[in-house]
């Protein structure tokens, strides 16, 4: 088994203290194939780049201000891999009443990279998961902006997957005249109970394009 190392408490004075991890990034293999999960991380330092983004520093202590108390992470606690969920790893949409394929394909969604970070607060894990894809117009014309459904969930694996959080998410870009536009979006509010024990060596963020995302919500859930 892997030795990893466990994480540590990072002081930010005036707050309680949270544990991060450092940034994961995997790629994914092009069209209709699955990316390989990056494997899981500690909670060890700061996250550092999500994207190109940098970690915030923590400000010196005021002089004469006292400690601020440390929120313990359970010992072994690692931030998951993710990984593109499988039949979900494209987004192709057709001219009405076409099937995506050939001379009827309007556009085409992929991604091509992830990352996530992992912070530790009063028995609960809060995830940023960063997801980067391309958006490719097809031979049946892109509309001038795309909509981009996505799905993030926590899941507990095994010969039952249990799904612990899910959460729908929405971007959008402006196509360009040469056909090919990226697009990066990323989950800020990802919040689940901390595990206990091994079982968290089980647990797995999928992602993966769902085209629920794009129906409007429930006028009561709205409100």
């Amino acid at each position: 088994m892997e030795d990893r190392p466990v994480f540590r408490t990072v002081a930010r004075p005036g707050k309680s203290r949270r544990i991060a991890l450092s940034a994961a990034i995997s790629l994914a293999v092009g069209c209709g194939m699955l990316a390989s999960p990056a494997s899981s991380q500690s909670f060890t330092d700061r996250f550092k780049n999500l994207f190109g983004g940098k970690s915030e520093e923590a400000p010196p202590p005021a002089p004469g201000a006292p400690p601020a108390a440390a929120d313990e992470a359970p010992s072994g606690l690692y931030c998951p891999p993710v990984s593109i969920r499988a039949g979900a790893s494209t987004y192709q949409i057709a001219a009405p009443g076409k099937q995506p394929v050939g001379n009827d394909l309007r556009f085409q969604v992929t991604i091509t990279r992830t990352a996530r970070e992992c912070s530790y607060n009063a028995g609960e894990i809060t995830a940023r998961i960063g997801i980067q894809g391309r958006v490719i117009a097809g031979p049946a014309g892109a509309p001038a902006t795309v909509d981009i459904p996505m799905r993030v969930a926590v899941v507990q694996s095994g010969v039952q997957e249990k799904t612990i959080a899910t959460r729908a998410y929405r971007t959008s870009v402006t196509m360009s005249e040469d056909g090919s536009v990226p697009f990066t979006l990323i989950a800020e509010d990802m919040v689940y109970p901390a595990p206990s024990g091994a079982i968290g060596d089980s647990y797995i963020f999928y992602i993966g394009f769902d085209p629920q995302a794009l129906k409007p919500e429930p006028r009561s859930r709205r409100r």
